[in-house]
């Protein structure tokens, strides 16, 4: 695998110098800056690079930049409202401009209005470290007490709403105010920090899209994109909905076995694939994992290793550390390189991209400003975990 490590830029808290003593060899990013549904100039992408070449000159361990993650899909292209099209232009520009930039991976997804969503992005274990969750009674209590909806009863049971309110009488000024934060726009890359008469008016603008309806949508972003991924020899990564369960009402359509089915069988393509995000696909209890893998590992450009302990609920769960989950790492982490050797046979560039997705807060960035889930000792910690288990695996196979 190709050991890589996210970055947010320049602003990022975590520097370049420090993901290098991960032993990460790539970076992967994203121009944050350029507002959704711009395109990325080519001058643009070539200084990022730039900042990362420049970063090599003192440093042993020299990183490059070999996926893009991601350029956000504006909500009108979701909707194809309005501007649509002109925004799929300045997508396809993208495509064609980070092509010529020499990076051939672009990470993306299809989630309505928010990106990934958590409830709690401080949330105290046993050992003392801070870990990302999702709590579905919080996201009741976000939608029936925050943004104030009238149609709740539609999809939460009485006894679900009860244990709502119960809850909620419990929670301070402080939780309440935590909670908004982190579903409207706490989490790093989130696409829009929202209001909640924003957020309403976003969510009124959804009433009358089905999960057909989204299919539909995003089977037309397919035909105007890929064809461009082809000639410019770019892998387009869907990521999976994170969590893959509906939110808010709002459909979701990447978030099982079913659904990546679908969308290969929509555009037949080695530029359309998947990033196989461990973390969100294990959230949802009905997803076999492995399974997936299997499947669809041919589809597979980008990896994210993420581990997760879901609660007795089945919707919600915490983030754990990367050997600690309901997923066994060891067993997933052989499949990933049965299918390098497999590639090595066909292809020159056979490793898959990686990176540690997320990591605890823990040590002394616990007292530091920095991205929720995306601490430098907590992500170094996975990283090295799962290098472990790689050298372990090569060497037994070997």
């Amino acid at each position: 695998m190709e050991l890589s490590f996210r970055w947010y830029g320049p602003n990022d808290p975590v520097k370049l110098t420090e993901i290098r003593q991960s032993n990460a060899n790539f970076i992967v990013t994203s121009l944050h800056q350029i507002p959704t549904g711009d395109k990325w100039p080519y001058e643009e992408i070539k200084r990022r690079k730039n900042i990362i070449h420049k970063s090599n000159l003192y440093g042993l361990n020299k990183l490059d930049w070999n996926v893009v993650e991601s350029i956000p899909v504006h909500n009108n292209i979701k909707l194809r409202h309005s501007n649509y099209k002109r925004l799929i232009d300045n997508y396809k520009d993208s495509i064609f401009n980070i092509a010529k930039n020499k990076i051939k991976i672009i990470c993306y997804n299809f989630m309505p209005i928010i990106d990934w969503t958590r409830t709690q992005l401080d949330f105290k274990l046993p050992s003392d470290v801070h870990a990302l969750r999702f709590n579905y009674i919080h996201i009741l209590i976000f939608e029936k007490y925050i943004l104030k909806l009238r149609d709740i009863e539609k999809r939460y049971s009485r006894s679900l709403i009860l244990k709502a309110e119960k809850e909620f009488k419990k929670m301070n000024n402080k939780q309440i105010s935590n909670l908004k934060c982190a579903v409207m726009g706490g989490l790093p890359a989130a696409e829009t920090k929202y209001t909640i008469n924003k957020f309403k008016e976003m969510l009124k603008l959804y009433d009358d899209i089905n999960k057909n309806d989204l299919r539909n949508n995003f089977s037309e972003f397919l035909k105007q994109i890929i064809p461009v991924a082809e000639e410019n020899n770019i892998k387009m990564a869907l990521h999976p909905d994170d969590p893959p369960m509906e939110l808010f009402g709002l459909p979701r359509i990447v978030s099982n076995y079913d659904d990546y089915n679908f969308i290969f069988n929509q555009y037949n393509s080695r530029s359309n694939g998947m990033t196989f995000c461990v973390g969100s696909l294990a959230s949802n209890y009905k997803n076999n994992i492995y399974k997936i893998f299997e499947k669809f590992s041919q589809k597979i450009h980008f990896i994210h290793l993420r581990n997760i302990i879901k609660d007795n609920d089945k919707k919600s769960f915490t983030e754990s550390g990367h050997l600690d989950g309901d997923v066994n790492f060891i067993k997933i982490i052989k499949k990933i390189l049965n299918e390098e050797r497999r590639r090595k046979k066909t292809y020159k560039n056979f490793h898959i991209p990686m990176r540690p997705d997320h990591g605890h807060c823990l040590l002394d960035d616990k007292y530091k400003k920095l991205n929720p889930g995306y601490s430098v000792i907590g992500r170094m910690k996975g990283l090295a975990e799962i290098r472990g288990v790689i050298e372990s695996l090569t060497i037994k196979n070997d």
